[in-house]
């Protein structure tokens, strides 16, 4: 009898364990399309921390969450970088934070960090690695990397059981065809 591997295989050969899942768009609008597939299975109080360079395509990515969530035109969602959140309506709440100029984690705790991490919508924060130590345990993390001009490599980590849930049914959607 085979043991229950923890792990799988990625596309570079590497080990991964469960709940993570790793592609790569070969257009903005497939990267927008992805984000739009992970929006409509985001449950309230999901939490999305994006990981990236600038021009990663965290915004990008975002703007398809929104648009799966239900925001009607995608098209509004721009990157907080100076007023830190944005609130968007969709078929839930979605709160948009870039923490980019951020130079304190006290400046997200002064607009109610604990708000957007226990709420009842979506958070997504772009720049999340500046407060690594105080995500939340129960989360989804995207890791984005710049391939080429129109390539980008995503990989997508559950943390905790509906992280992983999360992620599990991400990728058996997207490999469906979205």
């Amino acid at each position: 009898m085979l043991g229950n591997w923890n792990f799988k295989i990625g596309m570079d050969g590497e080990k991964r364990d469960k709940g993570t899942f790793e592609t790569t768009t070969e257009s903005p609008e497939e990267t927008l399309r992805l984000g739009r597939v992970l929006g409509e299975i985001l449950p309230p109080g999901s939490f999305v921390a994006l990981v990236g360079s600038l021009g990663a395509g965290k915004t990008l990515l975002t703007k398809g969450v929104a648009g799966g969530l239900g925001v009607e035109d995608e098209r509004e969602v721009t990157s907080p970088s100076f007023v830190l959140v944005n609130e968007y309506r969709g078929r839930i709440p979605v709160f948009h934070l870039d923490l980019y100029r951020l130079e304190s984690f006290a400046a997200v705790e002064g607009i109610g960090w604990d708000e957007f991490v226990c709420g009842p919508g979506v958070t997504l924060v772009e720049w999340a690695d500046k407060v690594e130590d105080d995500l939340p345990e129960e989360r989804i993390e995207v890791h984005l990397q710049w391939v080429s001009e129109e390539k980008r490599k995503l990989v997508f980590y559950g943390k905790g059981t509906a992280g992983k849930k999360i992620i599990a049914k991400l990728e058996h959607r997207w490999k469906r065809g979205g």
